[in-house]
This record gives structure tokens, sequence and C-alpha cells, in this order.
């Protein structure tokens, strides 16, 4: 794919981001297993990644690894920042308008050099594609986890047999 069809994408997004999590409280705070993310977890992840991991590691491979490398800690923040004790809709509304703020520097962009890179301790050579298409495949693995929780929400809170809408692979 080319940068542009992946900003294109990541707009969508905004909008099916918008609607999926358009829910209840009795659903955005439920989760399947003890130990699995509920959807407000998942949507302060979202929110988190948006600012401090996608958009500003896109901007540093854009600038040729000049600047800082922040630390981010995923996991560890759903604890440490106390996502469970956020306000749903309000962060909602705040990863929203993240989005919009990423998509409006990228339509700022002029000539980017899509191959500039950083260099990562782990995975080594990230360039500013890579990374751009890296946020989009996060968009995607989010949206589908979004949609398991909600089918997994649907067939408990239900109590019907699903099987006819069609065989469910997680």
């Amino acid at each position: 794919m080319k940068p542009e069809d992946i900003i294109r994408e990541l707009e969508a997004n905004k909008n099916v981001f918008r609607q999926l999590l358009a829910v209840s409280e009795r659903l955005y705070k439920w989760r399947p297993v003890i130990d699995s993310w509920c959807l407000l977890e998942i949507l302060c992840h979202l929110y988190d990644e948006e600012r401090e991991d996608f958009r500003a590691r896109t901007k540093l491979a854009l600038s040729n690894g000049q600047g800082d490398l922040i630390s981010i800690n995923p996991v560890g923040w759903v604890l440490e920042r106390n996502y469970i004790g956020k306000d749903y809709r309000v962060m909602l509304d705040h990863f929203l308008e993240e989005r919009m703020k990423s998509l409006q520097w990228l339509s700022t962009l002029e000539n980017p050099d899509w191959s500039a890179a950083f260099q990562h301790a782990e995975l080594g050579v990230m360039t500013a594609k890579n990374m751009l298409a890296n946020w989009l495949a996060h968009d995607y693995h989010h949206i589908r986890q979004i949609n398991a929780l909600k089918y997994q929400f649907l067939k408990d809170s239900s109590g019907e047999d699903l099987s006819y809408a069609g065989n469910w692979k997680p």
C-alpha cells in the first residue's frame, strides 16, 4: 500500500472506532475473563498509542531519528495510568481528537521521505512507511479485538445460540 492509501484508511478508521465504541456502560466495563481488557481499557490504550507511540515514532522516523525515542509501556500503562478509573465518554472524545490531530499533521507533510528511519533497539531500522503501516495494522488488530469482545458479550448476555449467524473464529 502507498502511504497516502494507508493515511486514508487511518482516516476511515476514525469513524469505524467512533461507531464500534458507541456502547453502553454495561458493555464498556465488561470483560469475558478476569485478566482480559475491557473496552474502556482498549480505548485508553488506543488514546495513549495514538499520541505516544505511532504519531511520535512516525515523526521520529521522518526526522531520520533526530530526537529522543521515548520509552513506552502499553501493557503496564493499564494499571499505571488507571485505565479502568477513566471516564469512557471523555476518553472516546480524547482518542478521536488525537486521531484528528494525527490526520491533520499527516496532511501537512510536504513530500515526506517515507524511507527515512530511526533505529529501534529490538526491531532494528524502522522506516516512516513501516511505522505508518504498523499504525494501520494496530488499528485493525484492535478493531478485531473490539468485535470479538462485542460478539462474546452478545453471546453471554443474550443466552442465545448464535450458530445461525455463522461460524465465529476469533
